[in-house]
């Protein structure tokens, strides 16, 4: 399996190189040259498997030669057995076809365990092996953030810096972000948005001489092998409703595009899901793309699901790819116009991406009133984010009898002052996050400067050496 930028003028690469590349030399992103598909009977021998079996079988086939058989059960098995529930993603049931794929039982209460623990570990035993170390750089609006410090904080071969929008997150975000005290984890916050962070971190990738020489590496979901840790759970959900024998529809709540991307290459493996509709709060850059085909930007609201106060969905670029039909001066044309402020789809593309997505969303009064509806119709309290995707969800499913399945991206724990006023409960922490109130804070407070956050970068990683 080889690996392809969507920009097309990097080097193809291996799993292995493409995962500690992070993002391409030519500002792309890395996608496989084909798509393994799983014929309908690997698929529904899924069924009734330990979450780490499906985890090995569905991603086995884009690994290469990058870990034996026996190397990468064990970093499965490792990534997984800090989760709080055995199931490790198990499903909700909300209305008579109607279900949440709970995410949130990982170390840092969020979808982005799945993949960040992996990766944590494949990250380990790859540089171990070769004596490598590298300083990985990330942006978050929340969750991908305290993840990844929570993946990698006192590992030897890894500094972590990790920028946020300072003021724009949750409290519990960003307590598990600067409360760590491990010396190789860094907290930035960045007095800006989520893009401005984004378009820091892309920045650096892109000044190949601070790249070379600081060793940088990504662990955003800019990172493939991200993406394709979240492709496992729409096996394991859609083999538990009944997959391949009926098809199985999903709702995503979306900031950055990539999990619904990892819906999509789920399909394009030969699951038969029937729709993706993508969730959106009022950034709602996605939503109106399939409105209107139209991608411009319009400015950033800040609002109670803040992990999705997003405008450049850089995941979207791996979609607009092969809308193009897999032409990478076609997609960096589209990225180009975009930094101008935005783009217009071709007709055909446009019809493409209707025809395997649909989109809505859902404002800050909505996601409240979503909030009390589910609490008081269940007993189940839900977070903001998957708030906005039940709304989504309701609005998009129609008259199908066919099963929807949202994706439950949060505890509710993160967002306690949203939910409660929402609902009037303040949900608490799980007793294994106790004392988050209490810990001590490291965080640097950064301009919205490239010099200044290359400078502090420098100062502070070890893999410069």
């Amino acid at each position: 399996m080889r690996y392809v930028s969507t920009r097309g003028a990097a080097p193809t690469l291996s799993f292995e190189e493409a995962m500690l590349s992070g993002l391409a030399r030519d500002g792309g992103l890395y996608v496989p040259e084909t798509w393994p598909r799983m014929a309908p009977d690997a698929i529904a021998a899924l069924a009734g498997l330990p979450y780490e079996e499906v985890a090995r079988r569905v991603m086995t086939p884009f690994l290469g030669d990058a870990f034996t058989a026996d190397e990468f059960a064990a970093i499965v098995n490792r990534a997984y057995a800090g989760f709080g529930h055995a199931a490790r993603a198990p499903l909700a049931q909300v209305d008579a076809n109607d279900w949440v794929l709970e995410l949130h039982h990982g170390p840092t209460l969020a979808f982005k365990d799945f993949a960040m623990q992996l990766i944590g570990q494949m990250f380990e035993l790859s540089l171990g092996r070769s004596g490598g170390r590298v300083t990985i750089v990330g942006a978050t609006s929340g969750d991908t953030g305290s993840a990844a410090i929570e993946a990698f904080r006192g590992l030897d071969a890894a500094d972590v810096f990790i920028l946020y929008p300072h003021g724009r997150v949750s409290e519990v975000q960003r307590r598990q972000m600067t409360t760590p005290q491990e010396a190789n984890v860094h907290a930035i916050a960045v007095e800006g948005d989520f893009d401005a962070c984004q378009a820091l971190v892309k920045a650096m990738f892109n000044d190949l001489d601070f790249r070379d020489r600081m060793k940088l590496a990504a662990v955003n979901s800019i990172n493939w092998a991200r993406i394709l840790a979240q492709v496992v759970y729409y096996f394991s959900s859609a083999v538990a409703l009944g997959a391949p024998s009926r098809s199985i529809m999903y709702t995503v709540p979306t900031g950055n595009f990539g999990d619904v991307f990892a819906g999509h290459v789920a399909r394009a493996m030969g699951l038969p899901i029937e729709r993706l509709v993508i969730a959106t709060n009022a950034n709602d850059i996605l939503h109106r793309t399939l409105e209107t085909g139209r991608h411009d930007r319009a400015g950033v609201q800040a609002t109670t699901s803040p992990s999705m106060d997003i405008e450049v969905s850089s995941n979207f670029e791996r979609l607009l790819f092969e809308l193009y039909g897999c032409d990478g001066a076609a997609t960096s044309q589209l990225m180009a116009e975009l930094k101008g402020g935005g783009f217009v789809l071709r007709q055909g593309a446009l019809a493409a991406l209707r025809e395997g997505f649909a989109s809505g969303r859902a404002d800050v009064a909505e996601t409240a009133a979503e909030i009390a509806r589910v609490r008081e119709t269940t007993g189940m309290i839900v977070d903001p984010h998957t708030a906005v995707g039940l709304v989504a969800a309701r609005t998009r499913r129609g008259d199908r009898a066919t099963p929807m399945v949202t994706l439950g991206t949060a505890h509710a724990a993160k967002f306690p002052d949203a939910v409660e006023a929402a609902c009037g409960v303040r949900p608490a922490l799980p007793p294994r996050m106790c004392g988050l109130y209490d810990r001590a804070e490291r965080v640097t407070v950064a301009p919205d400067n490239l010099m200044a956050v290359q400078t502090l970068i420098a100062e502070r990683s070890r893999a410069a050496g």
